[in-house]
């Protein structure tokens, strides 16, 4: 169980470093971020700050323990996020070069996704 745990840790706290310093920019609605959202991919102004406090509140949801609806509704939202980020930046005409690492991204959210429901059956079995 040590080795599964450690590996959920892992993958979770990368997960944590990709969504919550975006999620926080998001939320005080930078410069930049409205400059992308806006200018680039075309989304109304007030998308960001919403999208940005979902993050923050997914990323609440992965490290508090117990609660495995609300863990799984997180984790099927971060899939949304960074699937529609794809998606999004397919649509105006980006290049793979700048879509294609969000592709890691959902990896990790898978990792820690499977992870997660590894360690809770250890745990159930009593290992």
């Amino acid at each position: 169980m040590k080795k599964t745990k450690v590996i959920y840790w892992v993958f979770t706290v990368l997960l944590l470093v990709l969504m919550a310093p975006g999620a926080v920019l998001d939320v005080i609605n930078g410069k930049e971020v409205v400059a992308f959202m806006q200018g680039h991919l075309g989304y109304p102004h007030y998308i960001a700050p919403f999208l940005g406090v979902v993050k923050l509140l997914g990323c609440a949801a992965i490290l508090t323990p117990g609660f495995p609806k609300i863990k799984e509704w997180a984790y099927a939202g971060f899939v949304f996020d960074l699937a529609g980020a794809i998606y999004s930046s397919i649509a105006v005409g980006d290049k793979p070069l700048n879509w294609a690492p969000l592709l890691i991204g959902i990896g990790i959210v898978i990792g820690s996704y499977g992870y997660y429901h590894k360690l809770v059956a250890e745990r159930a079995k009593g290992n």
